[in-house]
């Protein structure tokens, strides 16, 4: 089997058994078992069970940002400088979509365990990085250091995946608490960031 389709077999098996008994329950043994795999297969394609998570994530969820983000992105290189609320409404939408869904719900949940515990993981994709955020927030607010802009934005991404992709619970209990309306989180959010030095 290519290398290409057995990462893609991994992952959608890795994928459909979080989101079956979530991430604590899963082991790599059982990704590989479950894609038909030797049992090192994960350790050969991946790394670790936290490489499998950062490659899913990536594949599943950056998608959803890049074009809007890349977009905002140009307006910025064309001398636009972009708003506040432009960039964060980008971000914010697509996890309220996603914290619909008990399959966004999963996904949310391994981006914030795996975030949150500020381990370094390969994510290759830009927008996984806080770079290109710090460059939009200091384009939108030029009298932000870029110091000042990057702690805003760690409060900005630990508030959004406490919210939203809930680490503190279980797999089985995710989505039962309620959540404020995107408008509302997109204005807090906004406001934070626009606040003055």
């Amino acid at each position: 089997m290519p290398t290409n389709t057995t990462r893609a077999a991994l992952l959608d098996a890795a994928e459909r058994l979080f989101l079956a008994k979530g991430y604590e329950q899963v082991s790599v043994r059982a990704v590989n078992a479950a894609a038909g795999m030797n049992p090192a297969a994960v350790n050969y394609h991946f790394g670790t069970k936290e490489d499998l998570v950062a490659a899913l994530l990536q594949s599943r969820l950056g998608p959803l940002w890049a074009q809007p983000l890349a977009d905002v992105e140009r307006g910025t290189a064309d001398g636009r400088a972009p708003r506040v609320e432009e960039f964060v409404d980008v971000l914010v939408r697509p996890l309220d979509e996603l914290a619909r869904t008990p399959h966004g719900r999963m996904l949310l949940h391994l981006l914030a365990r795996v975030v949150l515990s500020r381990r370094q993981l390969p994510f290759d994709d830009r927008w996984f990085g806080r770079r290109p955020w710090r460059e939009l927030l200091c384009a939108a607010r030029p009298d932000l250091s870029r110091a000042e802009a990057g702690h805003r934005l760690r409060m900005t991404f630990d508030l959004l995946l406490q919210l939203y992709g809930e680490p503190q619970l279980a797999t089985a209990e995710l989505g039962g608490t309620p959540r404020p309306p995107a408008d509302t989180v997109i204005a807090f959010v906004s406001a934070g960031l626009n606040a003055r030095p």
